[in-house]
C-alpha cells in the first residue's frame, strides 16, 4: 500500500502543501478551522510523520542510543542486560521512541559510536552504562552537549543526571547475613576492577568484613564471565584456608561456582555457602537454588529511560536511586561446618 503523503492531504483539503505543513507541525499560518480540517483528513488516510525526514530537518530522531562496551558473548549469557534493556524498551515504546543498541569493544569504540550517532542525528541522547571510576565518555558527552543519563551512582565530576543503586548497602546485607549464620572466612569474587560500582562494592565488602573483626578478606577480580567465575572459585577452594562462604558479583559466576564445587567434591551449602550478586531465573534453575541479592532490574531500565527523555525534553531531572536490593534466601546458604 502506498504511504500517504503531504501532497495527497493538500489535494484532498484543497489547500497548499505549505498550509498542510503548518497544520501538521503545529505552526502558525493557518486558521483553526483549516487546521482541524487538515488534521481530520490526515488521520482518516493514515498519515504518519517520517522520523527520518524530521531528523534531517533538525527535529528529533525519536531514538536513543545504548553503546555497551562488553564482549558480545558475555551479553548473551548475562540476564542483567536483557532485563535492563526490556525496561528501557517498555518505557520508550510508550513514547514512540526507538532504542539503538551497539555492542562495542571498549570505551574508545563507544566514544566513536556516540560521536557518529550524534553527528548523523540518529539519536536524541544516550544511555550510559558500566561507568568507570575515570570514565572518558563523560567529557565527550559534555563536549557534544548530548542529552544523557548515567546508569550508576551520582558522580562529582559531572552534572549529568544518574539513576543508581545503593551497591554498598546490598553488599553489607549479604555479609551481615553470612556472619549471622556463623561464617568467619568469607570471600568475594568481584567484577571488572575498572568499574565504579565494582570499586564501591569491594570497599563496602572489606569494611563490612573488617567491621565484624574478621581481618582482611579474600577478593578476586574477574570479567563477569562464567569462565572467570569458575577460575576464581577454583583458586579460592584450593587454598588451605579456603572460605566457607563466597559472594559473587553476578548470577552467572555464582552458577559456575556450583559446578566447580561439585567438581572438587565440596558440598553446597554443607561446606560452602554461595550468594549471587544478581537474582535471575538462573538462580532457581540450579540445585541447590542460589541465595541472591534481588532488585527490579526492569524497573531500573524504565526509570533510566524516563530520566533521559526528561533531559531530551529540556527538563533538568536530578539524580535518583533505586530501591536497595534485598536478600532472597534459598538453599545455597547455611551455617558453616563445625
Amino acid at each position: 500500500m502506498k504511504r500517504p503523503t503531504i501532497a495527497e492531504i493538500a489535494a484532498r483539503a484543497g489547500v497548499s502543501i505549505g498550509a498542510v505543513s503548518y497544520a501538521l507541525n503545529g505552526r502558525p499560518g493557518v486558521s483553526a478551522q483549516t487546521r482541524k480540517h487538515i488534521l481530520e483528513i490526515a488521520d482518516k488516510i493514515g498519515w504518519r510523520p517520517s522520523f527520518a525526514a524530521r531528523s534531517l530537518s533538525g527535529s528529533r530522531a525519536h531514538c536513543v542510543g545504548l553503546a555497551i562496551a562488553r564482549p558480545a558473548d558475555t551479553l548473551g549469557v548475562e540476564p542483567f542486560f536483557m532485563r535492563f534493556i526490556a525496561g528501557l524498551e517498555g518505557e520508550l515504546a510508550g513514547r514512540r521512541t526507538a532504542l539503538l543498541l551497539q555492542v562495542v569493544e571498549d570505551h574508545k569504540a563507544a566514544i566513536d559510536a556516540m560521536r557518529l550517532l550524534w553527528a548523523e542525528r540518529r539519536v536524541d541522547g544516550m544511555v550510559v552504562t558500566d561507568l568507570w571510576a575515570d570514565d572518558a565518555r563523560i567529557p565527550v558527552l559534555e563536549e557534544l552537549q548530548m542529552p544523557a543519563v548515567l546508569v550508576g551512582r551520582p558522580r562529582i565530576d559531572t552534572q549529568l543526571p544518574s539513576v543508581g543503586t545503593d551497591d554498598a548497602a546490598a553488599v553489607v546485607a549479604a555479609v551481615d547475613y553470612l556472619v549471622a549464620l556463623g561464617h568467619r572466612r568469607i570471600a568475594r569474587v568481584a567484577g571488572l576492577p575498572a568499574l565504579h560500582h565494582t570499586q564501591v562494592r569491594i570497599a563496602a565488602f572489606r569494611e563490612a568484613v573488617r567491621g565484624h573483626g574478621l581481618g582482611e578478606p579474600q577478593i578476586i577480580d574477574t570479567d563477569y564471565t562464567w569462565e572467570d567465575g569458575a577460575r576464581a572459585t577454583r583458586a579460592l577452594l584450593s587454598r588451605r584456608d579456603r572460605p566457607t562462604a563466597i559472594t559473587f558479583d553476578n548470577d552467572v559466576m555464582a552458577v559456575a561456582a556450583l559446578n566447580v564445587a561439585q567438581e572438587m567434591g565440596v558440598s553446597v551449602p554443607g561446606e560452602l555457602s554461595i550468594v549471587a550478586g544478581d537474582d535471575s531465573q538462573l538462580c532457581v534453575l540450579v540445585r541447590p537454588a542460589l541465595t541472591a541479592l534481588a532488585w527490579d532490574i526492569q524497573s531500573y531500565g524504565a526509570h533510566s529511560a524516563r530520566v533521559l527523555l526528561d533531559v531530551i525534553d529540556g527538563r533538568s531531572p536530578s539524580s535518583s536511586q533505586e530501591t536497595v536490593a534485598h536478600l532472597v534466601v534459598r538453599a545455597s546458604t547455611s551455617s558453616p561446618p563445625v
